[in-house]
């Protein structure tokens, strides 16, 4: 998307936008005077993130929904378009959890995060894209996670849930390809990061939750969400070194990477901190109805800010040209050394 184009004001939705990854992407949006619609449950959170999309100087409108529900995720892109006009971006963010061994989650739990974690997605999809395409232009975001290629202990609701984003999209995008679509799909996958989620997420957990070291900042995230959605032809992007390997190991040794998981994947998804039994709990309803939980969880004296893997994410044209100058180089340099050596006939 060239310059012009970014300083013209578009109307962007992200589903989640209370708190964590979606907050600060609907916050990045407002800081490029964007129109954001920010989609989710809790009435105190979207406020909040409210005011900050406004002091960002974006344009906000709050929607309460939850994506779980097929009509009224419909209903309220009629809302949407309706008040801003229609949807140049949408993202999908909006999840819910429970942290606990398999044999410990209930039927009705593991539907929950289905319905939230996937089928929102796909609902949201279902309802903006015949949209875009009969406008014949848009962007659809998904966001998801390492998560999405290599399951870990403890999150098998969630893991499943990513899995089937991936193939969803992957689905989506074939298809749109095969039509000739100017609507594109991407999809950015996700490190840890240092969100909410891990003080309501509901846990069956002897300790606290905790993401898994590196953790990055919620507005790490954020600027890659921007990015993909200003560069949609990717199929997608990975954010953070950690996804990197562990995309890259779960490829080349999967069996290996179970056992070290099984090995490690308990101890450290869990503080040394016991579990207050009277934490708050989303999977029904909204934690951050009555009190806002902001962008950021609890760790930011582990976190970074920054990621040198979203930026070679970012840039892999600059570094192919970078990476063929050097062999071109050293092709060059080794043909020199040959020819010193060899003797003037």
């Amino acid at each position: 998307m060239d310059d012009a184009r970014r300083r013209t004001r578009q109307v962007v939705a992200v589903t989640g936008a209370s708190g964590g990854i979606g907050r600060a992407t609907a916050v990045a949006f407002g800081a490029r005077g964007d129109a954001v619609a920010l989609l989710a449950r809790g009435r105190a959170g979207l406020e909040a993130a409210a005011d900050e999309v406004r002091s960002a100087g974006g344009h906000p409108f709050v929607v309460e929904v939850d994506v779980a529900d097929a009509d009224a995720v419909g209903a309220a892109v009629d809302t949407v378009e309706r008040e801003l006009g229609p949807v140049d971006v949408w993202v999908n963010v909006a999840f819910t959890s429970v942290f606990a061994p398999f044999v410990e989650i209930e039927p009705e739990e593991f539907r929950r995060v289905t319905e939230v974690a996937y089928l929102g997605y796909v609902y949201a999809t279902m309802a903006v894209l015949p949209r875009m395409r009969r406008r014949g232009s848009g962007t659809i975001v998904q966001v998801g996670s390492a998560l999405a290629y290599r399951g870990i202990p403890l999150q098998t609701a969630y893991c499943g849930a990513k899995h089937a984003i991936q193939g969803f999209h992957e689905s989506l995008r074939c298809e749109l390809l095969h039509e000739k679509s100017p609507v594109r799909v991407t999809m950015v996958q996700m490190p840890a990061v240092n969100t909410p989620q891990f003080e309501w997420v509901r846990s069956r957990l002897p300790r606290k939750p905790q993401p898994v070291p590196p953790i990055y900042e919620p507005h790490v995230a954020a600027r890659a969400v921007v990015h993909a959605a200003d560069h949609p032809g990717r199929r997608e992007y990975w954010v953070g070194g950690s996804t990197m390997g562990t995309l890259v190991a779960n490829a080349v040794a999967p069996g290996l990477l179970d056992r070290y998981l099984a090995r490690t994947g308990f101890g450290s998804q869990q503080t040394t901190e016991p579990s207050d039994p009277d934490r708050p709990d989303n999977l029904e309803t909204p934690a951050d109805d009555e009190r806002d939980y902001g962008t950021r969880g609890l760790f930011s004296d582990r976190s970074t800010d920054r990621s040198m893997q979203l930026w070679a994410s970012q840039h892999h044209g600059l570094l192919g040209a970078l990476g063929g100058l050097t062999v071109a180089g050293l092709v060059a340099g080794v043909g020199s050394r040959r020819s010193r050596r060899e003797p003037t006939l």
